[in-house]
């Protein structure tokens, strides 16, 4: 997912995207427990972003106080 993309979703989007992203990770972290795990790419990849997603959250958190 790029940068590009996220900066254009909404909060409420960036949350639920946030949680969906998580509980992938959860499942390919269990699957990679078991020896199931056919990507190990992947769990970097949704890493990346969860972070690029808290990113953008924290900065549309911090954004109205530096306005006032």
């Amino acid at each position: 997912m790029k940068f590009k993309e996220i900066h254009e979703m909404s909060t409420e989007e960036l949350l639920t995207k946030k949680r969906d992203l998580r509980q992938e990770s959860l499942h390919l972290r269990l699957q990679q427990q078991s020896g199931q795990l056919e990507q190990p790419s992947r769990l970097r990849l949704l890493r990346r972003d969860v972070a690029r997603v808290e990113t953008v959250l924290t900065q549309r958190d911090k954004q109205p106080a530096t306005k006032k």
